[in-house]
């Protein structure tokens, strides 16, 4: 249940107004709704086998409701960290095997998914505090660190560091890092450290929230 209750904050949090304002966009939300269901089938996938057999058929129909009226699939057997959030509906894929973080933050059109033959087939196990924005792919045996942002419509198939924004190009490239080490080629088409403010234009146009994205960029850091 705190799990749920911090996921419902994250958005809670992000609308402005009054009291009863964020209550009502909250529950009508469809980021929510999908994180509600999810949760619970998540809950009911770890439940003893009796009560699947009794909870399970719910699930579906629930889970069924989401991917029709907002077309968000996230599959209940996913391990997701409290605080995530659903900004926008629309296009959103994340795969049963996929092992995500704490804050993670998922816009429209986001396939987190299963990729590769044998030893190297696997799903992105993704670390805390993560923002991946609109048209991202992240698939295969690949690992994604801390705090990393992900630009629009970026292909990400190999290892990212913590601390870094990886843009498409056309696959990725890291065009910033705290850390500031430079990737081998081998393991991203190319990388290069620039200046931070990058990270505001870059991103500047990928939301359309009631939030500004410097706004969105200062939470999720």
């Amino acid at each position: 249940m705190s799990v749920l209750l911090n996921d419902l904050m994250r958005t809670y949090e992000l609308i402005e107004g009054g009291r009863l304002k964020k209550i009502l966009v909250c529950v009508f939300a469809p980021g929510v709704q999908a994180v509600v269901v999810f949760r619970f089938g998540h809950w009911v996938y770890l439940q003893p086998k009796f009560v699947k057999i009794l909870l399970q058929p719910i699930y579906m129909v629930l889970n069924g409701l989401i991917q029709v009226l907002w077309g968000i699939e996230i599959q209940q057997s996913a391990q997701i960290g409290s605080g995530l959030y659903i900004g926008h509906f629309g296009g959103i894929t994340i795969s049963g095997e996929a092992i995500i973080g704490k804050l993670a933050n998922i816009s429209q059109n986001v396939t987190i998914g299963v990729s590769g033959q044998g030893e190297k087939r696997g799903v992105p196990i993704i670390g805390d505090n993560i923002y991946i924005a609109p048209g991202a792919r992240l698939f295969g045996k690949i690992s994604i660190g801390n705090n990393v942002k992900i630009g629009a419509n970026a292909v990400i198939h190999k290892d990212i560091p913590d601390d870094v924004l990886a843009v498409a190009y056309p696959g990725f490239k890291i065009i910033s890092g705290r850390n500031e080490r430079d990737l081998d080629s081998t393991k991203v088409e190319s990388s290069v450290v620039l200046d931070d403010a990058l990270l505001k234009s870059s991103l500047q146009d990928e939301q359309q929230t009631p939030r500004s994205i410097d706004e969105k960029l200062e939470i999720i850091k």
